[in-house]
């Protein structure tokens, strides 16, 4: 079971206490639904991850991390949901949500101004220029992401659980039926 297997790696509450950087946060970090690994806490963590995942630059996991403690979902997973966001993937997802806010805010379609050399366009209007519309995108795409993310766990542990259900109840039938 996939379960035993990362429970193995989480750190218990001890260790948590006992980590030079961790401990000055006292219990803060203790709480069980942080840790442990239950359909609802990993689906609210990976939901979280992918919605912060987003933010630029490392407010990723510090935003994720005070995300998932007031929520109190699993910190492994919503680490986990932030790495799909990565120099590899970021231009295409910021395109996508660039074009996702032009047609919220009625702007044109394509991709965003992605250089300003042109003298008379200043680095300020060139943010400008794509700011609103790709500010909205990043959120209804972060929102989308996070439903979608927090239903395909829900939806995908569901389906190992019942798995799971029907292979050990058709261990338990006599062969003979």
């Amino acid at each position: 079971m996939p379960r035993k297997l990362f429970k193995k790696y989480l750190p218990s509450h001890s260790t948590i206490l006992e980590n030079r950087f961790l401990a000055k946060f006292g219990t803060l970090l203790t709480h069980h639904n942080l840790w442990h690994l239950h359909r609802r806490s990993v689906a609210g963590g990976v939901a979280i991850g992918l919605f912060t995942g987003l933010i630029p630059g490392p407010l990723q996991i510090v935003t994720g991390t005070l995300l998932a403690v007031l929520f109190r979902v699993n910190l492994p997973a919503m680490v986990l949901g932030t790495f799909w966001t990565n120099p590899f993937t970021i231009v295409p997802i910021y395109i996508v949500a660039y074009n996702i806010g032009s047609v919220v805010t009625g702007g044109p379609l394509g991709e965003p101004p992605l250089s300003f050399s042109d003298q008379s366009v200043g680095w300020i209007d060139w943010i400008a220029s794509m700011g609103k519309p790709l500010a909205i995108g990043l959120v209804l795409l972060g929102i989308f992401m996070a439903v979608f993310g927090y239903f395909a766990v829900r939806g995908a542990w569901r389906l190992y659980v019942v798995r799971q259900w029907r292979r050990r109840a058709s261990r338990r039938e006599p062969s003979g039926q």
